[in-house]
This record gives C-alpha cells, sequence and structure tokens, in this order.
C-alpha cells in the first residue's frame, strides 16, 4: 500500500524545509537538500544517525520495504517543533549531496 496523497501532504505541511520526490512508488524526504528519510506505506521513516537515535531513543527500526536498511518510525508526526529540531540535527550529521555528472 503507498502512502496517500492526504499523508504525504501532512507530513510536508508540517515541517519547514522538508521536501519530498517519488520515487519507486513511495516518497525520498530531504531536508535541506540532504535524504532524511522518507514516506513508506503512511508510514515516516528516518536514517538513523546518531541525533535521531538520541532524540528517539525508544523508537521502534522498521523495514520501509523489502531488501532495504532499517530505519527509525517517527511516531510524533504532528509536533512541529520536534521534526524540525529531529531534521536540523540529522542534517549536521548527513553527508553533502553528491553532484551529478553531467
Amino acid at each position: 500500500m503507498a502512502s496517500s496523497k492526504e499523508y504525504i501532504e501532512f507530513v510536508i505541511d508540517h515541517c519547514d524545509g522538508l521536501s519530498a520526490r517519488a520515487m519507486m512508488g513511495e516518497y525520498i524526504l530531504y531536508y535541506g537538500g540532504k535524504v532524511v528519510g522518507g514516506l513508506y506505506d503512511n508510514r515516516l521513516l528516518v536514517k538513523p544517525t546518531p541525533s535521531a537515535k538520541t532524540l528517539m531513543p525508544t523508537a521502534e527500526y522498521q523495514l520501509p520495504y523489502e531488501g532495504a536498511k532499517e530505519m527509525l518510525l517517527v511516531e510524533d508526526i504532528e509536533n512541529r517543533d520536534f521534526l524540525k529540531e529531529l531534521f536540523e540535527a540529522m542534517y549536521a550529521e548527513l553527508p553533502e549531496p553528491k553532484k551529478r555528472k553531467r
């Protein structure tokens, strides 16, 4: 089951600087141009960075899809302040996006 349009819009609208790109039937999430996670089957999953683990110490690890690496489930998606804090903390730990060859 793919994520609903309503769910995608809800998550994107809850955090300034967050954007999504459709990929393989689901959505990859970007914050400040860096990949922070994705929306999979109406679940917000983020990369398990040290700061994400610290901010969500009891978060459940889940697979976004068969064969993928485990990610952390974000349950408090209605808390704008928490989402902003989470993505800002993760941003500092994530690598710069790779430049595309032209």
